[in-house]
């Protein structure tokens, strides 16, 4: 028989909420800021000062990127549906999967196979290169379709990683997988900024599992903003129009 299932993460009295050994009110309305917030709530533990800095930094880059599927998403389903502001935000977070967004997940795996390596890290991202060009899969963490040659993104986040003392560990498997990807392609191939957030989110303990979670807390500021634009400046009827224009109908 299993046991009983049981949570952590809050409890409530008549006068009092208690967030993990934490009483909200007295101990971090106030007190912490949401990074600090969010990290206590998810992790159990109030963040060390690179950790905060690391998740801060990760929160503003995934925060907003333009007309992106997500904020296409929102925009569509909120015109739709402007009683229910939640609905279109939910609608884009839906979009924060592993082709756009949330590719920080599959790329924190295979740098955690590379660090496994040991010694042999070098060799073994040229075998995961050369195993995803024969597949003619798209490397996780790699790539954009915009910023050209490099993520402006990526040396930010990498440095802020380094100035705070992090582990390199990671990094420098980025870095290694970055050589054997170029070398397999024939050219230079970008480290977009969920290459490098799947980086130094990892040197800090950050499962791959919930990194995505901190990408659906970004985007959904990003997100709200698209919907206080929409209620200023409507877009949507544009974008419908734009996209039947675009995409014309043909009679087989």
């Amino acid at each position: 028989m299993s046991a009983k299932p049981e949570t952590r993460l809050c409890h409530y009295t008549n006068d009092a909420i208690h967030v993990r050994d934490k009483n909200l009110v007295e101990d971090l309305i106030g007190k912490v800021d949401f990074t600090e917030g969010l990290y206590f709530l998810i992790f159990g533990r109030i963040p060390t000062r690179a950790e905060r800095r690391v998740v801060d930094a990760v929160l503003v880059t995934l925060m907003e990127h333009g007309m992106t599927p997500s904020a296409i998403a929102t925009r569509m389903v909120y015109g739709s549906g402007p009683e229910a502001l939640q609905a279109g935000v939910a609608a884009g977070l839906m979009a924060v999967a592993s082709q756009f967004v949330g590719t920080m997940e599959p790329a924190a795996h295979n740098l955690r196979a590379l660090v496994a390596a040991g010694d042999g890290m070098q060799d073994a991202a040229r075998r995961m290169a050369d195993e995803y060009r024969a597949a003619k899969k798209p490397m996780p963490g790699f790539g954009h379709h915009l910023h050209k040659p490099d993520d402006p993104r990526t040396p930010k986040l990498l440095a802020l990683a380094e100035t705070e003392g992090v582990p390199g560990k990671h990094v420098k498997a980025l870095r290694a997988l970055s050589a054997e990807v170029d070398r397999a392609a024939g050219r230079h191939i970008t480290i977009n900024a969920t290459g490098a957030i799947a980086a130094i989110l990892s040197e800090i303990g950050v499962e791959p599992e919930i990194m995505r979670g901190l990408a659906v807390i970004s985007r959904s500021a990003g997100l709200v903003a698209h919907i206080r634009e929409e209620q200023k400046s409507p877009a949507m009827r544009t974008i419908w129009e734009t996209v039947e224009e675009a995409v014309p109908y043909r009679r087989d």
